[in-house]
Formats: C-alpha cells, structure tokens, sequence
C-alpha cells in the first residue's frame, strides 16, 4: 500500500502544555485510518496539524516531520491555503451557510473561480450522491439547508469538503451527536469514498471504530500507544492499555 501521510516524531506543545509527545505513523492511501483515544489524548491536535488549522493557534510551538505525497507540509515554503483544498475537514458540529442546499454546495468551487453553471450543477449533484444526500433533497435544492435535520446537515458538510475535491478527508467525531441511522448513512458514505480518498476518522466511539476503519491508531497522554490493522489491534492488541480502551474500562 502507498503511503499518502507520513508522520514523524511529532511533538506538539502550548506552553509548557506538551499535546503531542514525539509520534510517528503511516496513512496509508485509499484506506481509513481510526484515531482513537480518551479526551485530551491528542487526537485533535494531530488533525489540526496535517490541514494547518493550528497555525491560527497562540504559543503553540511544532517539532517534527509531516509529509503528504512526500512533501514536508510543515516547511515554510508550503501554501497553507492550497494545502486546505488538497485536504478536507468536517468537525463534529455541523455549520451549515445560511443558504440553500444547493449555494452551501456550490459556494467553495464558485470561490475557486468555477463558473460556468452546467459544470456547477454537475459538481453539486456528485458531491451530494456522494455524501448519500442527493436522493432526500434533489427536489428541494432551494430549501434553506438550516431546515435539514441534523444527520443531512451533517453530510451536507461532507459534501461541501467534496466539492472542493480534496485528496485527504479528515473527520473530527462526525457522527457524535447523531442517531444511529444517520450515522449508519455517514459509515456507508466513507466506505465507498475511500475508493478515491485517504480518510482519517477521529472517534471516541470504539464500536465505530472497528467497524469502518481498515488501521486505528490508540492515543494516550499525547503518546501513540499502539498503531496496526484495525482486525488485528481489535481481537489481539499489543498493549495492555489499549485493551483496556477497547473494553470501556476507561476512556
């Protein structure tokens, strides 16, 4: 497998508040990579830093490597902006713009200098299949997207990260304040869009965690615990502690 993200003895601080203790770890392309962990394990923090959000960050101090495709995305010389359209975010509270579906969806590739209305349309509806939305708001794209229910907010999100075509999907606790169906339609979505994107799934849920993701990478106090195939690190992890996550017995 082609490795797509590579991490090297990272270290993250804020102050004297180190977040990020020195880890290292592959991410593989075309698979969806687990973060999992207690809160205030890291998670965040290591997603802030592969998108650059964290450079809007105060007395946050960075050491260590971050490649994409090879690239150090940590170099001075790298366009944070660029980098933002190659990877895509979606956080765990959805915010949809006050518009209508169909503007939330169009906004980013209009901003990107795409006019021409026949291909906006068309990046639209592929990114809205692609979420699994199309087929509940086809008929009312001019619907404020504020009206949809949580869930379609949700993967109105995703679709609006997939309008702008990135090469890298992070997700930061999607799921975690939604019901069980509309999660299900978010796992259904990423399984079929890692065929043509590298996916990062930060989640607390482990149950979900074993389900959709191909690797996990279990986070404590800053430490990466343990990293590997999600089968293997679910029925015969490592480290004792991980076990213990994955059993509830803390977290």
């Amino acid at each position: 497998m082609d490795i797509k993200i590579k991490i090297e003895k990272l270290k993250v601080a804020f102050g004297k508040n180190e977040i990020l203790k020195g880890i290292s770890a592959d991410v593989f392309k075309n698979q969806i990579t687990g973060f999992m962990g207690p809160a205030g394990s890291g998670k965040s923090t290591l997603i802030s830093v592969i998108n650059r959000m964290i450079d809007f960050e105060d007395h946050v101090a960075i050491a260590g490597k971050v490649y994409i495709d090879g690239e150090d995305i940590l170099g001075e010389e790298i366009d944070d902006v660029q980098l933002r359209r190659r990877v895509g975010t979606v956080f765990a509270v959805p915010i949809p713009l006050p518009r209508s579906i169909f503007e939330n969806v169009a906004y980013g590739p209009r901003l990107q200098g795409i006019s021409d209305r026949i291909k906006i349309r068309e990046i639209v509806r592929d990114s809205l299949k692609k979420a699994f939305l199309w087929d509940e708001v086809k008929d009312r794209m001019n619907t404020s997207a504020l009206k949809l229910s949580g869930g379609q907010q949700q993967r109105l999100c995703l679709a609006r990260t997939l309008a702008l075509v990135p090469e890298i999907i992070l997700l930061d606790e999607p799921c975690s304040g939604l019901d069980p169906i509309s999660t299900a339609k978010i796992e259904e979505a990423l399984d079929e869009l890692k065929k043509d994107y590298t996916i990062i799934l930060v989640s607390n849920n482990t149950k979900q965690i074993a389900r959709i993701t191909d690797f996990v990478s279990f986070f404590y106090m800053g430490d990466l615990i343990e990293y590997g195939p999600t089968e293997r690190v679910f029925t015969n992890p490592s480290i004792k502690q991980t076990e213990d996550y994955i059993q509830g017995k803390f977290g």
